[in-house]
């Protein structure tokens, strides 16, 4: 399924219709060979024909000012759906109460024309960056299905649906990398973006303090589109900011260590390639990065913030749990009230002295993950699951933490293993970010 504007251009001109693109996402969705049985965990095949149908109705005697009218995206099983249960993944909470509305980002995709095909699988309560789910299985990575490897997480159903031309694009949350993460490993684009931005209200929260949403797609414009309208603007992308000239700090801390050698080989040519074209590369020591893995070994916000949301959930139906996110969860209860408390502070003081490393560039520059997606038989166990997934989030959790704007471009060559390259704006700088990845993305190079 091509990018977002290529569609809306296709239906302005008469080349498609949105009941045709619709129709091409469902036969994705339900090919049996395909993924979409555990990409999916509930299609809404009826009701998204009938929005196909209006939006061609309603084209055939006006033009459309939202590219987004008639366009099939899918949204994760995290927000709420009115007279729909919100399961986040679960089957602890198939009996929950339904909604009793839509999600204000649900309310104003629809209102922009979208064409909403279903929920997407996601990691149980949001809660790790590998992607699997044991109630309703673990959709396989497009790269090399053949070893079967992991999709990344917590949006694991939402990068696989975008990437297997399911729909044309995906919205997910991130609270540690929840996007980033599953669009780096995938080989999309991802845009997490200052959590102020864009509504969290009825989405099923994991850690209110470092929540957030976005979209995931082929392409960053498909993105900034996604994320422009669930933001409340016009669905617009920001013209690409030239390469020549831009200041991009390189952070060195932390943030490469144990690069494989694919990653590390992409990252390099992406900045041999972003120098050519006249960047200023400049070496960065952030060495406030080390400390905050530190400060969240006693789970930080999230397990802290996770418990005190479904601690009557562990309560009583601990058994419906998937274990693995059961023990993060646990771990909350472990945080003393005085250094909860403290890391509000601590956080803030972080926060101010982050801005002055990073104001005189236009945006920093980092792998989005350290390795390509692993086997699934490599993350098999308690202890390789945990490790492979604080190396997966080490990455993206710091922004979340410093509540930066962030985003994921697609670096590798065909063929490969996907990688991503993440960029890192000021806060509140959404869209300038935004102009500089769409500079960035031309620079690299349409795969």
């Amino acid at each position: 399924m091509r990018p977002i504007l290529a569609l809306a251009a296709d239906l302005a001109e008469g080349r498609t219709t949105s009941r045709a693109l619709i129709e091409e996402a469902l036969a994705r969705i339900d090919d049996k060979a395909g993924e979409g049985g555990r990409a999916f965990i509930k299609v809404w095949r009826a009701r998204a024909r009938a929005e196909a149908d209006h939006w061609d109705q309603v084209r055939k005697h006006a033009s459309l000012a939202s590219p987004l009218a008639g366009i099939p995206i899918s949204v994760k099983d995290l927000f709420d759906i009115a007279g729909e249960p919100t399961t986040a993944g679960s089957i602890a909470l198939e009996d929950a109460a339904p909604a009793k509305a839509d999600a204000p980002i649900v309310q104003r995709l629809r209102a922009a024309g979208a064409v909403l095909v279903g929920r997407t699988n996601m990691t149980e309560f949001a809660f790790s960056g590998i992607g699997i789910n044991p109630h309703y299985g673990t959709p396989k990575n497009p790269w090399d299905r053949a070893r079967g490897r992991i999709p990344g997480g917590s949006s694991s159903g939402a990068a696989v649906a975008a990437t297997d031309g399911m729909c044309a694009g995906s919205i997910g949350s991130d609270t540690g990398g929840s996007v980033r993460i599953p669009a780096a490993l995938c080989g999309l684009a991802g845009i997490k973006p200052t959590q102020s931005r864009v509504p969290i209200d009825g989405a099923l929260p994991l850690s209110p303090t470092l929540d957030s949403i976005g979209p995931l797609a082929k392409t960053l414009a498909s993105c900034a589109l996604l994320d422009a309208v669930m933001a409340g603007y016009v669905p617009t992308v920001p013209p690409a900011m030239a390469v020549k000239g831009l200041r991009l700090g390189a952070i060195k801390r932390l943030v490469l260590d144990h690069l494989d050698a694919q990653v590390a080989g992409a990252y390099q040519k992406a900045l041999t390639r972003l120098s050519a074209a006249g960047a200023h590369l400049v070496d960065v020591d952030f060495a406030d990065l080390e400390e905050i893995p530190k400060l969240n070994a006693k789970g930080g916000f999230s397990a802290s913030e996770a418990y005190a949301f479904h601690r009557r959930t562990i309560v009583d139906r601990p058994e419906k749990m998937d274990p693995l996110v059961l023990a993060r969860i646990k771990r909350g209860n472990d945080m003393p009230a005085p250094d909860y408390i403290e890391l509000f502070r601590i956080r803030a003081e972080m926060i101010a002295r982050a801005r002055a490393i990073t104001r005189p560039f236009d945006a920093m520059i980092l792998p989005t993950i350290p390795i390509v997606a692993p086997a699934l038989d490599e993350v098999a166990t308690p202890e390789t699951f945990m490790q492979k997934n604080m190396l997966i989030l080490r990455n993206p959790m710091l922004f979340n933490f410093l509540d930066r704007c962030a985003l994921t471009l697609p670096i590798h060559a065909a063929g490969e293993g996907p990688v991503g390259l993440m960029l890192v704006g000021e806060h509140g700088h959404d869209r300038r970010l935004a102009s500089v990845g769409l500079g960035v993305e031309a620079a690299l190079g349409q795969r």
